[in-house]
């Protein structure tokens, strides 16, 4: 079996290939690292059939759905998954075939209802149910410190020791670990009492993600997080620095898309002000002229990216953004008007 681990901060995907038949599947992806599998799987010669998620990702976003349309791959998730654009649902003791490899589906609830590990080839892929060194937290969407201990103690650990295991997620840098391994020294695992298990996840108190409910809003539903709307329309549309709109804008239209109050706190000197909000319903009559050169500015920057992309998209094509915003025009001392 070809395996490749890729590492993306604390994040962890694998893609495994069929030697024989070059197969492969990649476990966990991840939106950031997007182009980085195709890349792996080409150099081994590897075709991606299928990507899965061992559960819904609360932290990060999946690649799942992307990676499925750009590479006509099948989407894998579990039965309870509510993911709507997977396409084949795993439950407990089926097998997938991935070419020569067979992975062998566990169901493992209690860090989300929908967590599931997969046995394959000596390796085991815990997702987050168990970490090297930890277990997933239950204080998610769908956590359940009760059905954790069940998969842990009555599933997971009754496997073969020797197992190498994957997790979704290692903060520490450890790699892999060996089940054995974890049973011997994993703080999570040495008091095999209920009730003390169940206290001890409870009292956790861990920090949440930074990005919790965009990540089960993109990972649910299908949709797109900021960052990538942003690269997308950063890709449409032209960027002024703002030592270039000191110097010259000619007859441009500098137009301020924050709301009134933030303008009138202090803008550029000749900035006309269209929150973005009123974009699309009032730029035909605040921008008559849609072959006049426009400069979309806010407060950061971030916010005139998505009105510039959306002027073109109307036909305002001479359209560009103030790149990093006001922020960058007074970091340079430039003047600014209030009203």
């Amino acid at each position: 079996m070809i395996f490749e681990h890729i590492s993306s901060g604390g994040c962890q995907s694998y893609l495994l290939g069929c030697e024989k038949t070059r197969a492969a599947i990649v476990i966990d992806p991840n939106l950031h690292q997007i182009d980085h599998y195709p890349f792996l799987a080409a150099r081994h010669g590897l075709h991606i059939r299928y990507v899965l998620d061992t559960h819904t990702h609360a932290d990060h976003f999946s690649a799942a759905r992307e990676m499925g349309q750009k590479l006509n791959a099948g989407v894998v998730a579990h039965r309870l998954s509510p993911a709507p654009y997977a396409e084949f649902f795993l439950d407990d003791g089926e097998k997938l075939k991935v070419g020569d490899i067979t992975l062998q589906t566990l169901h493992t609830p209690g860090h989300t209802r929908d967590s599931m590990c997969l046995v394959a080839e000596g390796h085991l892929f815990t997702g987050d149910t168990l970490l090297i060194g930890g277990a997933g937290r239950i204080d998610l969407p769908t956590g359940d410190p009760d059905a954790l201990y069940d998969s842990l103690f009555h599933r997971v650990l009754t496997l073969d020791p020797a197992l190498l295991i994957h997790p979704a997620h290692d903060y520490k840098g450890q790699g892999h670990s060996t089940l054995g391994d974890e049973i011997a020294t994993n703080p999570r695992l040495q008091n095999r009492d209920r009730e003390s298990f169940v206290a001890m996840m409870k009292g956790l108190d861990l920090e949440l993600p930074a990005h919790l409910t965009e990540a089960l809003r993109v990972n649910i539903h299908g949709g797109k997080p900021l960052f990538q709307l942003l690269a997308e329309a950063s890709d449409r549309i032209s960027f002024v620095s703002a030592e270039e709109l000191s110097q010259e804008w000619g007859d441009a239209v500098l137009l301020d898309v924050r709301e009134r109050d933030a303008f009138e706190a202090g803008h550029i000197p000749g900035a006309v002000n269209l929150p973005r909000g009123q974009l699309e319903l009032q730029a035909d009559r605040r921008l008559p002229d849609a072959a006049r050169r426009i400069v979309v500015c806010c407060g950061t920057g971030e916010m005139a990216i998505l009105a510039a992309a959306t002027l073109r998209e109307l036909g305002f094509v001479h359209t560009a953004a103030l790149r990093d915003g006001l922020k960058a025009w007074q970091e340079k001392d430039f003047p600014l008007s209030r009203s």
